[in-house]
């Protein structure tokens, strides 16, 4: 199209050209690789551009149009962009990253191959207590004297079923079948092709506080190692739409109306006719919901309506 940038021939971004086959380390033995990389910033605007034909003439701002794109969620021209990636990442995360079925993936297969050597090793420090409010969810640190122990007694287990994997190996045990009790902290390895609107629907769900650390930490290496440094006015627009924006609900705006106008009352009428507070002995007790919204409103510099 006239006046649009040459994206005939493939796009190079130098800051990410120059960390390709670098590993960026994650956790104790994981990584995580740039294999390739398609697309930029620019082939998003262009992806756009061409949807809308001339009637852009007028948006000569790419980081405008992107930041505009994310806002409203205009998905397709992200889908322009792809990248492939090496993980090396614990099985037992493995399990919730495969969850997200919009990429292509090749694992490293213990049927033909004998396993990796190493497994995911959690240190004193690190133990923690099962969330109170999240079901699936982890707490406060456990002490650091449970936590030798507890390390010590994994390095028993992982030790025990590697020996017990090598012998079956070593006496010609199929693979397959040989495999069976080894640990979910074992590591594997995958290659993990996606484009960039579902890679950002990934990291959304995986750099929350609520996602469990140790996939946090995977999460946080590809956006700031390598989504930043490929399509840096994209990962902008995505931290302050997704990473740092607020999801507000029509009772929860309606609340927030009523506690910034200091009808204190009239909110907790609403919460109640709508579910989200419940009251016990005299006590109001706020579910899942209430909560959320309670860290909202502390966001907000307010305090939750039932509160002291």
């Amino acid at each position: 199209m006239e006046n649009e940038k040459d994206l005939s021939e493939r796009v190079e971004v130098p800051e990410l050209t120059r960390v390709i086959g670098q590993k960026f380390p994650v956790l104790d033995d994981g990584f995580v690789r740039l294999v390739d990389y398609m697309g930029c910033d620019a082939s998003i605007v262009q992806a756009a551009r061409v949807s809308y034909g001339k009637g852009t003439k007028t948006v000569s701002d790419d980081r405008a149009l992107i930041r505009y794109l994310m806002r409203n969620q205009h998905t397709s021209p992200f889908e322009m962009c792809e990248v492939k990636l090496h993980v090396r990442v614990p099985m037992d995360l493995w399990r919730q990253w495969i969850r997200h079925r919009t990429a292509s993936v090749n694992e490293y297969s213990t049927r033909y191959s004998i396993a990796i050597d190493n497994a995911k090793k959690t240190l004193p420090g690190e133990w923690r207590l099962q969330s109170d409010l999240n079901r699936q969810g982890s707490g406060e640190a456990i002490d650091t004297d449970t936590g030798e122990n507890l390390s010590l007694r994994e390095n028993q287990v992982q030790t025990l079923a590697r020996e017990v994997y090598q012998e079956r190996i070593d006496l010609g045990v199929a693979r397959e079948q040989a495999r069976k009790d080894l640990p979910l902290s074992t590591y594997t390895e995958a290659y993990w092709k996606i484009d960039l609107h579902n890679l950002l629907h990934f990291l959304a769900l995986r750099i929350d506080e609520k996602a469990q650390l140790e996939i946090r930490e995977y999460a946080n290496v590809i956006g700031s190692e390598i989504v930043r440094r490929w399509v840096p006015l994209t990962w902008e627009a995505f931290v302050d739409y997704r990473l740092g924006a607020m999801v507000l609900s029509r009772i929860e705006i309606e609340v927030i109306a009523l506690v910034s106008a200091g009808n204190r009352d009239a909110a907790l009428r609403l919460l109640s006719e709508s579910g989200l507070l419940s009251e016990k002995e005299g006590i109001l007790k706020p579910g899942r919901e209430a909560r959320e919204l309670a860290e909202k409103l502390a966001h907000l510099g307010m305090k939750a309506p039932w509160g002291k």
